[in-house]
């Protein structure tokens, strides 16, 4: 009786949070049933969606050596987890430099200008942005090799030449979410107690040993919890940058084939639903794990920074 009264008593708070129950229940928990296709050679079955999982045959962990037996197993890994850790250092030292620069701007109609512009990008699709790039890189009427002639210096066919790649895409990745990447931290920045920095002025601090002794050290249990969450999708790769941006050109897979473009790749040449299955499952799965221990090490050094 004590748990109907107390639903009844909290009913104005549970009715508040019921949809975005309902939400998660029907959009997030009740897909993962869907985590068996993994398991299953799955086809098309006439009775629905429900009888094709369950008609399809158990092939158990076959659609993950897939994965792994390819020869492309080795550069697809290397490239999603080298340009997630690149993304992931550079992009939080950019998005907390960013977000400092913006706050120590005296004329805030200045700095709204500024951050307005620097988030535009990151509503922009990979598709728009692709066509962007292609004027620049057109191997005919680019503009780069348009500039690179009037310098009498050869074109370059920069989409048949993978060594320019690693460099054009960590600088899309950057301005494409530095603009987002920085709200949050201009926004813990606005809700440090101006005290603090009063305190500072007083002792003679300079903007830099402000920034160092009081805006990095309110910043830090933020970075910490933003850090671990990136750390679980270092397994995933943005589709958009990877496929789109380099338009699919077959000569730079060496350097833009990653686990999400070539699981795609394989559904559309294959059709093997529970390849693409096995591919997002095992993803989640390190990603979980991932999460789990970087938030114990982070635990073990600084309780209070940890995520849970």
């Amino acid at each position: 009786m004590k748990f109907f009264k107390d639903i009844y008593k909290n009913r104005i708070w549970l009715l508040m949070v019921l949809p975005g129950t309902i939400w998660f229940l029907l959009f997030a928990y009740l897909p993962m049933a869907g985590n068996v296709i993994a398991f299953k050679k799955f086809r098309i079955d006439p009775g629905g969606f429900f009888a094709s999982i369950i008609n399809s045959e158990w092939i158990g962990w076959d659609n993950f050596k897939y994965l792994f037996s390819t020869d492309s197993a080795y550069i697809i890994t290397r490239n999603t987890i080298g340009y997630n850790l690149i993304f992931i250092v550079l992009g939080m030292v950019t998005a907390v430099t960013t977000a400092i620069l913006l706050s120590e701007l005296a004329n805030k109609k200045l700095a709204k200008f500024f951050q307005t512009g620097m988030l535009f990008p990151h509503f922009l699709s990979w598709v728009i942005v692709s066509y962007f790039v292609f004027t620049f890189l057109s191997p005919d009427r680019g503009l780069l090799n348009n500039i690179l002639g009037w310098f009498n210096v050869d074109a370059i066919a920069w989409y048949s030449e993978p060594k320019y790649w690693p460099f054009l895409l960590v600088f899309m990745s950057m301005w494409k979410g530095i603009g987002y990447g920085s709200i949050v931290y201009l926004a813990s920045i606005v809700g440090i107690d101006k005290t603090y920095y009063e305190a500072a002025m007083i002792d003679g601090a300079t903007k830099w040993q402000q920034v160092k002794h009081v805006t990095l050290p309110m910043l830090k249990p933020l970075i910490i919890i933003l850090l671990i969450m990136d750390v679980g999708k270092i397994f995933n790769s943005d589709f958009g940058l990877f496929f789109q941006v380099p338009r699919d050109a077959g000569a730079l897979y060496s350097v833009t084939n990653t686990i999400d473009t070539f699981v795609y790749r394989g559904l559309m040449s294959l059709g093997d639903i529970g390849m693409s299955t096995a591919a997002g499952l095992y993803q989640s799965a390190v990603g979980f794990v991932l999460v789990m221990i970087t938030n114990y090490i982070v635990r073990k050094i600084d309780e209070d920074s940890a995520l849970f």
